[in-house]
C-alpha cells in the first residue's frame, strides 16, 4: 500500500494532468508508481475533479487502444481503474477465452476474490509493457467488490475474459504487473504474437516453447 499522499499535492498533480487535452501518458514499466501500490480513495479529488480524471482514463484506454487502464499507469498512486471491453473477435475466440462485451465502468476501491479453484491460462498484454506478451493463468471466476464512481458498492461475480480484465487492473492498483504472474517461457514479441501464437488457446506456444498449462 502506498503511503498517503497530500491531498492538495494530488490534486495538484491530477490537474497538471489534465491541463492539456487528448489522452495522458501512459507510465511504462521502471517507474516506481507502478509498483509502490496505491491508496484509497476517499473524495480526495472532489466530484468534479474525478469526473475529468475518469473521462481522461477513458480516452486514455481508448487511444492506445485497450481495455483497461489504472491510475498509476497515468501516475496517480489512487486506488481508481476503468475497463471496456467492445470484444471485436471471432466466434471461436469467443467460446475459447470468455470473450464477451463489457460496458464503461470505473472500479474504485476494487479487491477480487477467487471462486472455485479452476484456472484459465491466457495470453496477456499490459499498456505499460509494450511489445510483449505472455500466458499468465488465473482463476476463471472471481467475485469483486468496491465502489463505482458516484459510491455505489459493487459486488459482482465475473468469468472469462472479464474475470481476467478485472484481476489485471486491480492487480495495477496493488503493485502487480502480469509480468509477475506470468509464465517466463512463455514470453513474447509482438512480431511473435502475430506470426505464431494468434490462435485462441495458448496450447501451440506452450508445446512450442516448453511450458506447462493448467489441467
Amino acid at each position: 500500500m502506498a503511503s498517503p499522499t497530500d491531498p492538495a499535492r494530488l490534486v495538484d498533480l491530477v490537474e497538471q494532468l489534465l491541463s492539456t487535452d487528448g489522452p495522458l501518458p501512459i507510465v511504462a514499466a521502471g517507474d516506481p508508481v507502478l509498483r509502490r501500490g496505491t491508496e484509497r480513495y476517499d473524495g480526495q479529488l472532489g466530484p468534479a475533479l474525478l469526473a475529468r480524471l475518469i473521462e481522461a482514463m477513458r480516452l486514455t484506454m481508448h487511444t492506445a487502444p485497450g481495455v483497461g487502464l489504472a491510475a498509476p499507469q497515468v501516475g496517480l498512486p489512487l486506488r481508481i481503474a476503468v475497463l471496456e471491453d467492445p470484444a471485436p473477435v471471432t466466434e471461436e475466440v469467443r467460446l475459447a477465452r470468455g470473450r464477451v462485451p463489457q460496458p464503461f465502468r470505473v472500479l474504485v476501491n476494487p479487491s477480487y476474490e477467487p471462486l472455485g479453484a479452476e484456472r484459465a491460462a491466457f495470453f496477456e498484454g499490459c499498456l505499460s509493457v509494450p511489445g510483449w506478451q505472455a500466458v499468465v493463468a488465473r482463476p476463471a471466476r472471481v467475485r469483486l467488490t468496491g465502489e463505482d464512481e458516484h459510491g455505489r458498492s459493487l459486488d459482482e461475480e465475473f468469468t472469462g475474459w472479464p474475470a481476467r480484465i478485472v484481476q489485471h487492473e486491480t492487480d495495477h492498483l496493488d503493485g502487480t504487473l502480469y509480468i509477475d504472474r506470468a509464465e517466463p517461457r512463455s514470453l513474447s514479441s509482438g512480431q511473435a504474437m502475430a506470426e505464431r501464437w494468434s490462435q485462441p488457446t495458448p496450447a501451440e506456444a506452450a508445446a512450442a516453447l516448453g511450458f506447462d498449462l493448467p489441467g
